[in-house]
């Protein structure tokens, strides 16, 4: 890295992802004179119209069921603070895990994963759809703001960080045995090689378990909230009941909301805390002295303890049945499901009602082509819009 402005407010450690050291970007720029690399890659993440799209996207419940419940937007916001809290007590490099926390969601299509499994399944044929290749996607082609080149050309490290913040995606480590690579991520791994049998670095680990901690947190937020479940029925989950009992023990008087504040407080602490705790015994035992050597420890740095591990566990059986699936959540997300299916087949079939700027991408009806710039269209869509569009094609009465 040249010369620059910028200077950091605290050492790195060792084993942390280092800016002067990124392996660059698949298209050359110079450098930045105020800015690292990676302080670089979240500001265009935080610029790009995929990012924006996330405060109309939302996590369980449609966006117009409350102006209170999280979105993606919140969501990722809330993750980068864990992320970039946790990433400065291990000495890691803050700006990576926030750009990593900002840009994990960007693939995320209309009506969460209930849209997600209606584009996999209409594009099944055509190489599938995967809400982390979509980001990748995104991120490389799809984003549209430079002369020079598609996407947003960030950092090997950030790019990598997307794809493998769950684990190595193929070999021996592979996270998902069995299971094809992502076309999305196969394609671009031919023009640019991510090192897709190793982990990545401890950044996007971190970034994984922030994205971990805030989900099911505040999902307990929100599932009370809607009234989905009670804090009664939290009684006998792990760690969270508990922790009711002892919030309400001490504070009876105070009102519920109130109630439910402090112990998604206090779980995020315990969690963070645990973290931090687990990922510093591994970083005793194994000693890495550098990023490449975390990336090929065979297993992660960064982690929960085995009882964190499965607390967290007890707590998504809870919120899988309770949540996820109850049924008021079941009929909306049916809905979601319907809606998604509805423009895939009409827009597969008449590309012709494609806006002008992706009726110029696809090639004809029924194409292998046409259906991915159908499902990128699709994707990107936010709730208020998919509705919109839905009733635009579908309903007589409203304008085109």
């Amino acid at each position: 890295m040249k010369a620059s402005c910028y200077h950091r407010p605290y050492p790195l450690a060792a084993y942390a992802c280092r800016p002067d050291e990124s392996r660059g970007r698949l298209h050359s720029e110079p450098d930045s004179p105020t800015r690292s690399p990676f302080q670089r890659d979240r500001d265009r993440i935080i610029h790009s119209a995929a990012f924006r799209r996330l405060q109309y996207k939302t996590q369980v419940f449609v966006y117009h069921e409350g102006e209170n419940f999280r979105t993606r937007l919140t969501h990722s916001l809330e993750v980068s603070q864990i992320a970039r809290s946790i990433a400065r007590v291990l000495g890691l490099d803050e700006d990576i895990a926030e750009a990593l926390a900002l840009a994990h969601d960007l693939g995320h299509t209309p009506f969460g994963h209930a849209g997600e499994d209606a584009l996999q399944e209409v594009l099944a044929e055509y190489g599938g759809f995967d809400h982390n290749a979509q980001s990748l996607r995104i991120v490389t082609r799809l984003e549209r703001r430079y002369i020079a080149f598609d996407g947003l050309n960030l950092t090997w490290e950030t790019l990598e960080g997307l794809v493998k913040h769950n684990g190595p995606l193929t070999g021996p480590l592979a996270v998902n045995k069995g299971r094809a690579l992502p076309r999305a991520i196969a394609e671009y791994a031919q023009l640019h090689d991510l090192d897709l049998d190793t982990y990545a670095g401890a950044e996007a680990q971190v970034a994984a378990l922030a994205d971990d901690i805030a989900y099911n947190n505040h999902d307990i937020d929100d599932g009370l909230r809607a009234g989905l479940f009670t804090i009664k029925d939290l009684a006998d989950v792990p760690l969270v009941g508990p922790l009711f009992h002892q919030v309400m023990r001490d504070h009876p008087d105070a009102d519920t909301s109130l109630h439910i504040h402090e112990v998604v407080r206090r779980m995020i602490g315990i969690m963070i805390l645990d973290l931090i705790e687990e990922t510093r015994k591994r970083i005793a035992e194994f000693k890495p002295e550098s990023a490449d050597e975390v990336r090929r420890l065979g297993r992660p740095l960064a982690a929960f303890s085995e009882e964190m591990r499965a607390n967290d566990g007890a707590l998504r059986r809870f919120l899988f049945p309770n949540m996820y699936r109850h049924f008021t959540v079941n009929r909306m997300t049916s809905k979601g499901r319907r809606v998604v299916r509805d423009l895939f087949t009409l827009l597969f079939a008449e590309p012709e009602c494609l806006p002008p700027e992706w009726r110029r991408q696809a090639d004809g009806k029924g194409t292998a082509k046409t259906a991915r710039v159908v499902g990128d269209y699709i994707a990107g869509m936010t709730d208020r819009f998919a509705l919109d569009e839905h009733r635009r094609l579908f309903d007589m009465q409203e304008k085109p």
